[in-house]
């Protein structure tokens, strides 16, 4: 995607996120940061349907640009890049897996090392509200302190990264995660990693990856 302008960018993400089984139809939603607030998906258009035209840039102050209403879930995503600087684009997803667990109202304990991918030692699961409300948005941000992946109590999940490709990358890693949780549990609790474990996994985290140079 490089080269293309920044409403191609999330709109081709947001059909790699639907080709990636993360969302279906209208469910779901992403956007970009850009100098001026961030760009967001537009509500009740299937992304197959869109052009970049229809993407929605949005001040900080909830005021849209252009002819599109931006997602009902945009209080979620402007407030996260008011919070947290490191995020670059957003991704919320109905996938199966997430959802599932989202739906038990419960969050993902340290089974497994690669817990530490999102920040921390456990995934939180931000409790329930009405979609679109300003209630929802600071469950969420709770959920997210210290970390780049919650649940959403019976809905789905939210996942950040520094840009378009970033973000889905880890969105997709974020529901694998879930459905080996899930996996794990049909044998019975699994056994999880103790305090010392998970700090020395999210010291070597903090340095994990290519860098740019």
């Amino acid at each position: 995607m490089t080269g293309t302008s920044p409403a191609s960018q999330l709109l081709d993400t947001a059909r790699a996120m639907n080709d990636a089984g993360l969302s279906v139809g209208t469910a779901g939603n992403l956007s970009l940061r850009d100098a001026e607030g961030f760009l967001i998906t537009p509500t009740g258009l299937p992304f197959d349907h869109c052009k970049p035209a229809d993407m929605v840039a949005m001040g900080m102050d909830g005021k849209t640009r252009g002819k599109r209403a931006p997602s009902s879930e945009w209080r979620i995503h402007r407030d996260i890049y008011r919070a947290r600087p490191d995020a670059g684009a957003i991704v919320h997803a109905h996938s199966p897996f997430a959802t599932a667990i989202a739906c038990h109202q419960r969050g993902i304990p340290p089974f497994h090392y690669m817990i530490a991918r999102f920040g921390g030692a456990t995934i939180r699961c931000a409790q329930y509200a009405t979609f679109g409300t300003q209630a929802l948005s600071e469950h969420a941000l709770e959920a997210l302190e210290g970390r780049s992946a919650c649940l959403l109590a019976n809905h789905g999940m939210v996942v950040f990264g520094h840009d378009c490709t970033n973000a889905l990358a880890l969105a997709i890693e974020f529901e694998m995660l879930c459905r080996h949780y899930l996996e794990s549990m049909r044998l019975g609790p699994p056994q999880l990693l103790g305090d010392a474990e998970m700090a020395a996994v999210l010291a070597r985290f903090s340095s994990y990856g290519q860098s740019d140079d």
